[in-house]
């Protein structure tokens, strides 16, 4: 742990606990990316944090319990699963000073509805041997049939790549994203497959040049003592529109419509968007924090800057349904 982290996670822990009370969460983001959080939440405030972790189904769930649910509020990671708790009426509108503030309006819903934490981008990993970083500048330019034969991906209606082609049909339209679409289907090395991880290995096994991936996991794979190998194998490159910037998406936060624990639910958000608290969950996740004046890790800026899609993410939320239709109709997974 760097000394800065733990002086970070000292100082939020500095403060008269409070009467025990609780809030509920259900979390799509594993147990020990959450407990540094909730630790110091209770340690604060003295309210006493619950989570149920799920792996899938959290929107059936909470239309299933109703009114009678439990939750408080809700983790997950995406905008398309954000703006699926939305579209389904299980979260509520929530007014704060505090997180308008913290939050840049990008990274929240104009209405309330969910606010983002951390930020990761969708980027490119590029093998340090037979990939000049220059060669890589921009998304559109994966269509281009200098990369046939070069490319590896995971499903292309995996939400982060269909957020990804969200991205490309606000910057472009239906046609020329199709044809983008097309052109990259072309350059495949392989069926798409397996996870952002496991297309770094086969870069390294050399089944491949370049492949999209989200920044977090090159650190996750250099605390994987196999995977370490793999992740040395690769650059981090950060393509852009060629109109915008590099694409980017959120881990966020939202108060379910039953929330029985409203006020501690609300504390723990305005808790979880401080400064402070953005930056030991980005550390944690190897993300970005969003909060005015924070910083990533010293490992996370160690991959390079780069300046974010300036466009708001509920755009590209209403834009996920005609993306999945345009990789379905180009059978871009066949």
């Amino acid at each position: 742990m760097s000394l800065r982290f733990a002086s970070t996670l000292a100082l939020l822990a500095t403060a008269t606990p409070a009467l025990a009370q609780e809030v509920n969460l259900y979390s799509y983001r594993q147990p020990e990316l959450l407990k540094p959080l909730t630790d110091a939440f209770t340690e604060k405030t003295g309210i006493t944090v619950n989570v149920a972790y799920l792996d899938s189904g959290m929107v059936e769930r909470l239309q299933a319990e109703g009114d009678r649910s439990p939750a408080d509020l809700v983790f997950t990671v995406d905008i398309s699963r954000l703006a699926a708790l939305v579209d389904a009426g299980v979260t509520q509108s929530v007014e704060s000073d505090v997180l308008s503030e913290n939050v840049p309006s990008e990274y929240r819903d104009p209405d309330g509805q969910w606010f983002g934490l951390t930020t990761r981008a969708r980027i490119v990993y590029a093998s340090k041997d037979r990939v000049d970083p220059s060669e890589v500048t921009t998304y559109e330019d994966l269509a281009d049939p200098k990369w046939e034969g070069r490319i590896c991906t995971r499903s292309g209606t995996h939400p982060y790549n269909v957020a990804l082609v969200a991205a490309m049909l606000h910057h472009h339209g239906e046609e020329e994203t199709r044809t983008w679409l097309e052109g990259v289907k072309s350059n495949l090395a392989r069926k798409p497959q397996g996870n952002d991880r496991a297309q770094v290995r086969a870069i390294w096994a050399g089944e491949c040049d370049i492949s999209l991936g989200n920044t977090y996991y090159m650190g996750k794979m250099l605390q994987d003592e196999e995977q370490q190998e793999w992740a040395n194998s690769v650059n981090v490159l950060f393509p852009e529109f060629e109109d915008g910037g590099t694409h980017v998406n959120i881990s966020g936060v939202a108060m379910t419509q039953s929330a029985p624990n409203r006020e501690n639910a609300l504390q723990m958000m305005e808790f979880l968007a401080s400064p402070e608290a953005q930056e030991v969950y980005a550390h944690a996740n190897f993300e970005y924090p969003i909060a005015p004046g924070t910083e990533a890790d010293e490992l996370v800026q160690g991959w390079g800057e780069f300046d974010a899609d300036e466009v708001n993410l509920m755009t590209l939320a209403g834009l996920r349904g005609d993306a999945l239709r345009l990789i379905e109709e180009v059978d871009f997974d066949g």
